[in-house]
This record gives structure tokens, C-alpha cells and sequence, in this order.
């Protein structure tokens, strides 16, 4: 599709549905890369070990090829291994450990610099030209930050991993979506003593629904104790203050979890010129094709619906890349004529 050293499409972000995208480009034929700035699917890496995804692994499928399970509902660990499988199998064009510095709009296209992270040495900078971008970056880099003293101890944290190390430990856990209920019962039977402190009047309704019954059970019980209506205003040393319908409380905490959601870093789009709803982070793009108000330069994915979470999945963003890449080809289809 014209000048040999400019890239037909470059995406950013190797999760599903930056994968997706690069699955439609290869069978397009596109001369397309993608650039992580991690490993391959990056955000499911850093979900919790052993996690059981919500969706059936038919829905999380991409480029045709089966996503065998034993189970109803796949684990973390078998997304890993079948994301790498897609990525073999198509031989997907995709560069880890490369982040994106910059993207402008220069002529025709694009120019991308990026760091190259290299073991024990400086990143090595790289440019790239590329006719059309699609930014696939998704919001689980950039949690919601509460914005209150002690966030950023060391024994504070906006993701949790895996319950061992807090075993006979206080821990706090901060929410009342998936990630905390899931949070809070693997911490309580890895035997901690959990406290869940959430703003509202009750836990979501968007629980997982083999979860949302065992959580409301230990919290009955009083097996893992809870604050409603209730927000943390500062976190110490050792302890965390809340203040709820009773006034302000201390409670002991060698651990605190702040499991209060995501969203989207829009900054290299805004850079970009697209333009950004600032209540909520929502790119300017057209539905139907994901392009921003920047020709050429597309969304794919979670950052599509901005800070939504609730609106773009992995069942759904796996198919953004077909309406983007049939865009780019009816584009050059119409340009030959």
C-alpha cells in the first residue's frame, strides 16, 4: 500500500483486542506491527493468580482458533496460554517491552517513538512512520487513586496478586466490585483477618454470581467484617481512618488493598489532538469505525468507552479491529480507483 518504509498500521497494546486488531490487518494484508509496552494480553498477566473469568471461553476466542477448556468458566492461566497460542499461530507481529513515548500527525500518516526496554542497560529509542494507528491500550495500568495520606506506603496496593503473605495478617481491602469480593474470600481462607470497607449502602450488583452469595455469606457471619457507607480519609503506618455512619474509626491494617477500579490513560491520545470528554474519558470517535476526530488514528478496546468500565469487555473489543481495518481497506480500495 504505497511507501515500503512506512508501516500500513501500527497498534498500540497487545491485549485481546489489540491482538484482534493485528488478526484482521495480517488477513487484510497490512504491513501492520504492535508495540507493548509488557508481555502479550499485559493486563491479564497482572490479574490475580488463579482467577476465573466471568464469560464462557467461546467468548474470549480470537482469530478463529478454540479456546479448549475443561471448565465452564476459564482461568487466568489458561487465558495466558491461549493468547500466547493465537499469537503463534497467526504469527502476529509483536514487539514486547516497547513503550509508546510519543504519536504525532505529520503528512500522510503518522510518526510513533517509542523505548525499547533492554535488561541492565538504557531504553533504546526507536521510530516508526505508519500510515494509520490504533491506540488498544485498555485502563488496567491506571487505577483510581483515592487521593488521600498514606496511598503510596509500601504496604499499600492497587492490585492484589495472591493471598499467601498475608496469612494471620490485618488487611484492610478498599471496594465493592469482583476484584475486592474475590479479594477479600481468598485473603479470609488464606487465613488473614480481613476488614472490607466500601462507600456505598451494598456490595454490586455486577458480582460474579458464584462469588456475590459467598462474600454476602462471610460478611453475615461476620467471617470477613465490613464497613458500608463508609470511605477511608488517611492510612498510617499500621493502621487505616474511615469515617462512616458511625463518625471516625481506626482500624489495624498490615495491609490495605485499594481495589476501587480503573481507567484509561488518555494523555498520548490527547497529545495526538483527540479529543477527550473530561468527565468521562471517553475518546471522541465514530462508533461504527473507532476513528478519533484524527484521521487515521483509531481507539480499539476498553479505552473506546473511556472510564465505563462496564461497556467494553473482551467479548466485545475482539471485534473492533474488523470495523477498523475494513475502514483502512475500503480507504485504500476508494484511493485506487
Amino acid at each position: 500500500m504505497g511507501d515500503p518504509s512506512k508501516l500500513d498500521l501500527l497498534v498500540v497494546g497487545a491485549g485481546p483486542a489489540g491482538l484482534g486488531v493485528a488478526i484482521a490487518a495480517a488477513r487484510a494484508g497490512l504491513d501492520y506491527e504492535v508495540v507493548e509496552k509488557g508481555a502479550i494480553v499485559n493486563s491479564i498477566y497482572r490479574f490475580p493468580r488463579g482467577m476465573t473469568f466471568f464469560t464462557t471461553p467461546e467468548l474470549l476466542e480470537l482469530g478463529n482458533l478454540p479456546f479448549v477448556t475443561p471448565y465452564a468458566k476459564p482461568t487466568r492461566e489458561e487465558a495466558l496460554q491461549y493468547y500466547r497460542r493465537v499469537a503463534d499461530t497467526h504469527r502476529l507481529q509483536v514487539s514486547p517491552s516497547e513503550r509508546v513515548e510519543s504519536l504525532a500527525r505529520e503528512g500522510d500518516g503518522f510518526t510513533v517513538a517509542t523505548a525499547v526496554e533492554r535488561p541492565g542497560g538504557a531504553p533504546l529509542a526507536r521510530t516508526r512512520s505508519a500510515r494509520s494507528v490504533v491506540v488498544a491500550t485498555g485502563t488496567y495500568d491506571h487505577p483510581n487513586a483515592l487521593g488521600i495520606p498514606g496511598e503510596d506506603l509500601p504496604h499499600v496496593s492497587h492490585y492484589f496478586d495472591e493471598p499467601h503473605a498475608c496469612h494471620r495478617r490485618r488487611v484492610v481491602v478498599v471496594g465493592g466490585s469482583n476484584s475486592a469480593a474475590e479479594a477479600a474470600l481468598a485473603l479470609f481462607r488464606a487465613g488473614a483477618f480481613v476488614t472490607l470497607v466500601h462507600r456505598r449502602e451494598r456490595l454490586s450488583g455486577s458480582i460474579k454470581y458464584w462469588v456475590k452469595p459467598d462474600i454476602e455469606n462471610r460478611i453475615a457471619e461476620n467471617a470477613i467484617a465490613s464497613r458500608f457507607e463508609t470511605e477511608v480519609v488517611r492510612i498510617g503506618p499500621g493502621s487505616v481512618e474511615i469515617e462512616g455512619p458511625g463518625g471516625r474509626e481506626e482500624i489495624a491494617a498490615d495491609a490495605v488493598f485499594l481495589l476501587t477500579g480503573y481507567h484509561p490513560d488518555t494523555d498520548l491520545l490527547e497529545r495526538a489532538g483527540v479529543r477527550v470528554d473530561p468527565r468521562t474519558l471517553q475518546p471522541e470517535h465514530d462508533p461504527r469505525t473507532f476513528e478519533t476526530n484524527v484521521p487515521g488514528l483509531f481507539v480499539a478496546g476498553a479505552i473506546a468507552s473511556g472510564s465505563d468500565g462496564n461497556r467494553v469487555f473482551i467479548e466485545n473489543g475482539r471485534f473492533h479491529g474488523t470495523a477498523v481495518v475494513k475502514t483502512l481497506v475500503a480507504r485504500a480500495e476508494s484511493l485506487a480507483r
